[in-house]
């Protein structure tokens, strides 16, 4: 098989990268039926939900630089076969343990490609088209949409959809680690240290240090609020509006992460600075109107913020990712982009974990209420941040 050109090779990639996070937000809408058929609640749901995040920090913890050293593509290939094995879990899982399972293979495999990809865009990219933040930030975004979308239909309409989905899954990531052994052309530096690098660390390179506290809390604002939707989205549409159709829950992650790829498409002509206020600021607005919502019982409140809060993300996040990743050198990609993960997997799992502990003693409604609060003050720290920084990053939009 031929090697891939770079162009070719970068839109692979591309697609790879929004096929690994569609799977990951797959389970999300099966969250309830899972809860029905082997009986579990709120607080075990939200358990199976962040051992996937905790299985992925590990990998980034340790894996996450890997490719740095011994290149992006065996990082990847291996990656892909250990997803097959996580959809293969899923596809006999008859009780939580082999959800438990599966999520924490997943986790890894995910944990392991993340920095990979991310820093595999940043290669192959157009010099005079540099478009790796953009799709580093829109994929997240766009895949979750995709797999929690797809998968809430398949089970509105299918006998056994967890078998249909994980089943075509499976088959797709083996399909693809072969195509990228074989036809994605090496673009690592492949530097020095691969045992060092195993050690679990996050590296962040001393150039880009100032950059990434600055973006620290916007991270954390807005991946907080999207752990709460992948994991407890469709329980509050069914619990708060009493909406038990599996497609409205999966078009509520649709509204959320879908819109934030319009708002990194709206945004990326902006000063990095900018689009992240700009994003953080209407992200702020669209928390407030979910509260609003929420107190209100309007479900059709509920999903136009959360279509707002999503425009907010992918703007903000996108002028994060901009911001922390100019200038870094090509060996300390993926150490950064895993530094810069681990943070975000950290506030999508930990808050949502002390949500679903939190609904048995306050209820649904008063959790993601109390939640919202704690997110838009963390957003407007991020903004205050920014304004306060009187020497801004000297970088340019794109």
């Amino acid at each position: 098989m031929r090697t891939l050109s770079r162009t070719a090779a970068f839109w692979s990639v591309a697609v790879l990268l929004v096929l690994v996070l569609a799977a990951s937000g797959v389970p999300s809408p099966l969250y309830r039926v899972y809860a029905e058929e082997f009986g579990f609640g709120t607080g075990t749901l939200t358990l199976v939900f962040a051992v996937y995040a905790f299985a992925l920090l590990a990998a980034l913890l340790t894996v996450g630089a890997l490719s740095d050293h011994v290149g992006r593509r065996p990082v990847l290939a291996v990656a892909l076969l250990v997803e097959a094995v996580a959809m293969g879990l899923f596809f006999v899982a008859d009780g939580v343990w082999w959800l438990l399972a599966a999520r924490v293979v997943q986790g890894l495999a995910t944990g392991a490609m993340t920095g990979a990809f991310g820093a595999a865009l940043l290669d192959l990219q157009r010099r005079d088209r540099p478009l790796g933040p953009l799709i580093n930030s829109a994929s997240p975004g766009l895949g979750l949409s995709l797999g929690a979308l797809g998968a809430a239909i398949a089970v509105q309409v299918l006998v056994d959809p967890g078998e249909w989905v994980f089943g075509v899954l499976g088959a797709l990531f083996v399909v693809a680690a072969v195509l990228v052994w074989l036809g994605l052309p090496e673009s690592s530096p492949r530097v020095p240290g691969a045992l060092a690098s195993l050690r679990p660390s996050v590296h962040v390179p001393r150039t880009s240090r100032r950059a990434f506290v600055v973006v620290l809390p916007c991270l954390a604002a807005t991946w907080a609020l999207g752990g709460l939707y992948a994991s407890l989205g469709p329980s509050l549409v069914a619990g708060v509006y009493g909406v038990e159709n599996h497609v409205a829950g999966g078009l509520l992650i649709l509204a959320l992460n879908g819109t934030g790829i319009l708002g990194s498409l709206a945004t990326r002509g902006l000063a990095p600075s900018t689009g992240m206020v700009t994003g953080a600021l209407v992200f702020v607005v669209g928390v407030l109107g979910t509260i609003g919502a929420l107190a209100a019982a309007s479900l059709t409140a509920f999903y136009v913020a959360a279509v707002v809060s999503g425009f907010g993300f992918g703007a903000a996040f996108l002028g994060a990712m901009a911001t922390v990743t100019q200038g870094v050198d090509a060996g300390e990609r993926a150490g950064l982009l895993s530094a810069v993960f681990t943070v975000s997997y950290l506030a999508f799992s930990l808050p949502a974990i002390a949500a679903g502990l939190a609904i048995g003693p306050l209820g649904l409604t008063t959790t993601a209420e109390v939640y919202g609060a704690v997110v838009v003050a963390l957003a407007l720290t991020a903004v205050a941040g920014l304004v306060r920084d009187r020497r801004p990053v000297p970088v340019t939009g794109g």
